[in-house]
């Protein structure tokens, strides 16, 4: 006779590969139902996005055919709910479970780009996303969600006016570039970008999102220093390109998050324009700008790799089309960012169980 008591002892023996941990101790069983032979319960994941889904559904079918009856009909609803290091007292962003910051050594290695994609990636597979355009000298957002004619409205909330983030793609997005004539160069001391930056923080309604990604200017300057002192930030992603010159940029930018006055965990590098791959031989790969380089960084540094990006011409003109390349379903370029969004929400959720998370 199949019992409540048996499918959780079963189920005892599946693990999270992430965590290292078992599924029942760690709370993500929950509904467990048996009519005869018919089995159903829920997995709650760390993420929507998490990679090992399809692993973990199988383990627990076979754990209960193993464990408890080979004629058992079993029904695994897989659900989730993100896990949050930030606890109850929430003063600025109070629906925000994860802050998420893009970074770069230097310029010109494709980090807008890759802050864009992740954020539509993490949106499609199921997350509650927002995107701050931190880069306040060259605000790129717009353009690559093609809302150059939007612009944020305020909302009275609880007696304070709010400005609501402008919406595409599934992704809440704020920019300085909403603000500011884009012809015009913004030429702004450290002061007035801090302010800046801070209002689009603390005096926005985000609502509930399960990541804020935040793309930040090139380099270490006071806009990163602002950041890690308003808002408590769960890891930053160094994007850098495969050349010797950008890979010691980002080396010195996640040297700059592992400061004690900083301070924030790295999630990881990624490599933009890895390879290049022509449309009439999507099988080759050349490695214009070397080989492997953040890869080796990253093992260098003991930080995750998150994945390749190509340099391919469809995600330049998706940019400059204003419709980020990871929407390109089943593309190579798409699969690239999905694979990379999966990566970011893992390592989040890894990060969040080490420091003792809260479900928000």
């Amino acid at each position: 006779m199949i019992t409540n008591e048996k499918v959780i002892d079963a189920l005892s023996n599946v693990l999270d590969p992430d965590l290292g941990k078992d599924l029942v101790t760690l709370n993500m069983i929950e509904d467990v139902k048996i009519e005869g032979n018919k089995v159903s319960f829920t997995v709650v994941l760390t993420t929507p996005a998490c990679p090992m889904k399809e692993l973990i559904h199988n383990a627990c079918v076979n754990a209960i055919k193993h464990f408890v009856s080979q004629e058992a009909e079993v029904e695994v609803n897989m659900t989730s709910r993100v896990t949050s290091k930030r606890g109850g007292d929430r003063p600025l962003m109070p629906g925000v479970r994860n802050i998420i910051a893009v970074a770069s050594g230097k310029g010109g290695v494709g980090k807008s780009t890759v802050a864009a994609n992740l954020a539509v990636a993490l949106a499609k597979q199921g997350a509650s996303v927002g995107l701050i355009d931190a880069d306040i000298y060259g605000p790129s957002v717009p353009i690559m969600f093609d809302v150059e004619g939007e612009k944020p409205y305020l909302r009275e909330v609880d007696g304070r006016n709010l400005i609501v983030p402008v919406e595409s793609y599934g992704v809440k997005l704020l920019s300085i570039g909403f603000f500011a004539d884009t012809s015009q160069a913004i030429a702004w001391r450290g002061p007035m970008a801090t302010k800046a930056l801070n209002q689009m923080f603390g005096d926005a309604d985000w609502g509930d999102l399960d990541y804020l990604i935040v793309d930040l200017p090139p380099g270490t300057g006071d806009i990163h220093l602002t950041l890690v002192s308003a808002v408590p930030v769960t890891g930053a992603v160094v994007v850098s390109t495969p050349q010797r010159v950008a890979l010691a940029d980002a080396q010195k930018g996640v040297s700059m998050f592992q400061l004690p006055n900083v301070n924030v965990p790295v999630l990881g590098i990624v490599e933009n324009m890895a390879y290049f791959t022509p449309d009439e031989l999507p099988d080759n790969k050349y490695y214009i700008f070397g080989k492997g380089g953040a890869r080796d960084l990253a093992t260098k540094l003991e930080v995750p790799f998150l994945g390749e990006i190509p340099l391919v011409q469809s995600i330049r003109e998706a940019g400059d089309a204003g419709r980020p390349a990871v929407l390109q379903e089943g593309t190579p370029t798409a699969l690239a960012f999905e694979q990379l969004a999966q990566n970011v929400a893992q390592q989040v959720a890894i990060k969040n169980a080490n420091a003792t998370a809260v479900v928000a």
